[in-house]
């Protein structure tokens, strides 16, 4: 079932279209917080956004940039300012698509279906994690934060994915292990808290303190 993320802050329109295309059977969320579009957009983590160009606090070309930086998600602009030169911007900008308001529902469900078909039907779709303003990618296996991209190792960034898969719960030394074992690569405990520590160390240079908590005795834990 797709997620489609609806930036938009005419409440008229963005409930109307999130109706509609939640009666085609694909879930849809509109954003709350115009100030945090991004922790809301990796939180939901969609198939496909719906972004218009007029938008509290920062632009949709903002927003649009910001979300390029860590994910090749489907982008349509939905926008009233429809001139060329705002066209030829968005999609300087990254954008996919871009539709003219007043819009004709109908056109607006099928531009949708047909992007989400050239965009998954081959190519799967990439989750990303958020936390603390970093953002995971799977898609290249970096974290990015503040617009700048951290180089992790193959081990730090299986030992990242997987805290942050299980954000708010304790993962065990045992299951990091077991985790790093898959790539058929033997890891001991030794190993293990240096990877660990190389992985704080890239952390904090990157000013993220207090990202990975250690729980005595337990294991590890992102919350």
């Amino acid at each position: 079932m797709y997620k489609i993320l609806i930036i938009e802050d005419d409440d008229v329109i963005a409930e109307t279209v999130k109706k509609h295309i939640q009666s085609w059977g694909c879930i849809a969320e509109c954003i709350n917080d115009f100030g945090n579009v991004l922790h809301e957009f990796a939180d939901f983590n969609p198939h496909l956004v719906l972004l218009d160009i007029s938008l509290p606090v920062y632009n949709g070309y903002y927003w649009c940039c910001e979300i390029r930086k860590t994910s090749k998600v489907p982008i349509i602009f939905i926008s009233s300012s429809s001139d060329n030169m705002n066209i030829v911007m968005a999609m300087n900008m990254g954008a996919d698509d871009f539709i003219a308001k007043p819009f004709d529902i109908n056109v607006l469900t099928a531009k949708i279906q047909a992007m989400l078909r050239r965009a998954y039907d081959f190519t799967g779709h990439v989750k990303i994690f958020e936390h603390k303003g970093a953002i995971l990618n799977t898609a290249d296996n970096t974290l990015s934060y503040n617009g700048s991209k951290i180089e992790l190792s193959k081990n730090e960034y299986k030992i990242l994915r997987l805290l942050m898969e299980n954000k708010g719960s304790i993962v065990s030394r045992d299951a990091i292990m077991t985790c790093l074992w898959e790539t058929d690569v033997f890891i001991d405990d030794n190993t293990l808290t240096v990877n660990i520590t190389r992985l704080r160390k890239k952390l904090e240079d990157a000013a993220l303190t207090d990202f990975i908590n250690t729980k005595k005795g337990l294991g590890y834990i992102v919350e």
